[in-house]
């Protein structure tokens, strides 16, 4: 889970300065401006990113083959404890909460905050995994959830068990690793891997095992044999 909202708002406010706090009109106005640009400079997803179908499918057969290693040392904590925006991966270093670029990407109907452009204050998700469209509200509980396409568990046991730390925080806080999901659905998935879960809904495997693939060769994960064939079989729906 992430950290408290506060934290990111005092984030926001320490690069607005005094103005943000309640001092000039005009100061508060350019400060708020400057904060709006500096979110809006950072991008919420890489170029490229997921690979086409056939982009994909090369990646796949590039990918080192063998059994998931070191399972029984894995720890979340292994990855950060809380969610972080001091990572150079994907949307970092934007002074917002990883969850909250999450939303900010993948919802639409959009409301963001005036004072703080990292908050999302309302907004629809039309969930990729069932098709579910759940409403978010900010301050009240959600069926929202943040899931890393390839999950943290199945991440170690693919080779980041061998990663320091910071490499650990940046894949977990990754933008292109992370998806808005409906929370249930989220949940049933845990850290299992391709061969043993499929999103519900089958219309999105193909782009589903492109983000799985893409995000595997990013960061150098190997597959298991059974997982390259559940991937191979995914992306064999994706239109020619």
């Amino acid at each position: 889970m992430g950290p408290s909202r506060p934290l990111v708002v005092l984030a926001v406010l320490a690069l607005a300065g005094p103005a943000a706090v309640g001092c000039h009109h005009d100061d508060t106005a350019t400060a708020r401006t400057g904060a709006v640009a500096l979110v809006g400079r950072v991008p919420l997803t890489s170029a490229g990113f997921p690979p086409g179908a056939a982009a994909a499918k090369a990646r796949l057969a590039g990918l080192k083959v063998e059994r998931g290693r070191n399972w029984e040392t894995y720890r979340r904590e292994n990855f950060g404890r809380y969610w972080s925006d001091e990572t150079d991966a994907v949307g970092g270093r934007n002074g917002c909460d990883t969850r909250d670029d999450v939303l900010r990407r993948d919802l639409r109907e959009l409301r963001e905050g005036d004072r703080n452009p990292c908050v999302v204050l309302s907004g629809v998700l039309h969930d990729p995994y069932t098709g579910k469209v759940l409403p978010y509200t900010y301050r009240r509980a959600s069926q929202i959830q943040t899931d890393h396409v390839v999950a943290l568990g199945a991440a170690w046991r693919g080779g980041a068990y061998a990663w320091t730390p910071q490499r650990r925080l940046e894949y977990a806080n990754d933008l292109d690793v992370l998806l808005a999901v409906d929370k249930q659905t989220n949940q049933d998935k845990g850290s299992r891997t391709a061969d043993k879960w499929r999103p519900p809904r089958r219309a999105y495997w193909c782009e589903y095992a492109r983000r799985y693939t893409g995000i595997k060769d990013k960061y150098g994960l190997s597959v298991t044999a059974p997982e390259k064939l559940a991937l191979q079989d995914m992306l064999a729906t994706c239109p020619a």
